[in-house]
């Protein structure tokens, strides 16, 4: 898998802020994380981080939320 391109909301942007979470965790999170299929898009998990995205294009993903578990 290529360099992951992140568009993150201004939402999950925030939430990054908040709970100190970097944007290697979350491409980390995508990349080895367990996936599971939501409404619009995936929830992946990897240890104690979650991420709600959209696959956009090739390697685009647009990051709607993280949160810790």
């Amino acid at each position: 898998m290529g360099e992951i391109k992140l568009i993150i909301t201004k939402h999950a942007n925030n939430k990054m802020l908040w709970l100190g979470i970097t944007e290697e965790q979350i491409r980390k999170t995508i990349q080895q994380g367990a996936k599971f299929k939501q409404t619009e898009g995936y929830l992946a998990k990897y240890a104690y981080i979650s991420v709600a995205y959209k696959k956009i294009a090739g390697n685009e993903y647009k990051i709607k939320t993280v949160f810790v578990d």
